[in-house]
């Protein structure tokens, strides 16, 4: 639970075309506000001054988004042919994301998929937040998809929480917290979702756990450390387990190898329809050899 600092950076993944960092919750990634005095792209500047591109307003290009207060696994791309090759996973949906959280209540379902689709969320003092389609002044709904997977049934300063797996499969704006509120199970801490009603965590309880960006000059696969265990915040308290996240990520893993090696495979070129001279040429062909 140690608090951020500029020198707080903790790196995951080094090439020289790439980084990727365990983001500390509570932390922006960029801002253009002076009084932002701390950001992801500072800690950056002030660990790899060397690294920074002039030719970009903040010195670093994010190959995606993390929310404020969300922790986790955040690519950066060193220059600009990198960011390309990234964004061109992201535009085909060849990421694979997966993120843990603590949710409010026990979720009996073991394994979801959430299908609610977002939009934005146009009612007075709110529109800084998202919704699903039904809630009233949403508005531009789109479609989005979300698997949860439940890991550990417990509690949270002797409150019942549950410990989720949670696998984007779209990108919409605060999608697993909009999902996760709208299922009645809303992330720990999360001020924005529970109307400022949560307040008393230290931190939101969602974090980027998994990341995995297929470009096609080299595989980027990490894993930002697990934040929620006991021995790290003594006021979770898990009581019993429903799946092990070790074998629950060999599966997630495993899809997204798979996906690669589907595109890696050359498709066979489109066979042309056989001429009637074709199959004349082919039947003399076979005549001549029937006989071996």
């Amino acid at each position: 639970m140690e608090p951020g600092s500029i020198e707080n950076l903790c790196l995951l993944y080094h090439s020289p075309d790439f980084l990727v960092v365990n983001k500390h919750w509570d932390i922006r990634i960029d801002s253009k506000m002076w009084y932002e005095k701390l950001t992801v792209q500072r800690q950056l500047k002030h660990r790899f001054p060397e690294l920074a591109d002039p030719d970009t307003y903040y010195g670093f290009r994010f190959c995606h988004q993390l929310d404020f207060s969300t922790s986790g696994a955040l690519c950066v791309a060193l220059n600009k042919e990198a960011a390309g090759r990234a964004y061109k996973c992201f535009k085909e949906r060849t990421v694979t994301k997966a993120y843990l959280a603590l949710v409010r209540g026990i979720v009996t379902e073991s394994l979801m998929t959430i299908t609610l689709a977002i939009g934005k969320n146009t009612q007075d003092g709110r529109t800084h937040m998202m919704c699903v389609e039904g809630t009233e002044g949403c508005e531009n709904p789109k479609p989005c998809q979300t698997d949860l997977l439940v890991l550990q049934h417990g509690s949270y300063k002797g409150d019942p929480v549950t410990k989720v797996l949670l696998q984007p499969l779209t990108g919409r704006t605060h999608q697993l917290r909009v999902h996760c509120s709208a299922l009645g199970y809303p992330i720990v801490g999360d001020f924005t979702y529970s109307l400022k009603t949560d307040t008393d965590p230290y931190r939101m309880m969602l974090h980027a756990y998994y990341l995995r960006i297929p470009t096609d000059r080299e595989k980027i696969q990490v894993t930002a450390p697990d934040p929620f265990q006991t021995e790290l915040d003594p006021n979770w308290t898990p009581t019993d387990t429903v799946c092990c996240l070790n074998e629950a990520m060999v599966e997630i893993i495993s899809k997204g190898v798979e996906s690669d090696v589907k595109e890696e495979v050359p498709q066979p070129p489109e066979r042309k329809k056989e001429t009637e001279q074709e199959r004349a040429v082919c039947r003399q062909w076979l005549s001549e050899w029937a006989g071996e």
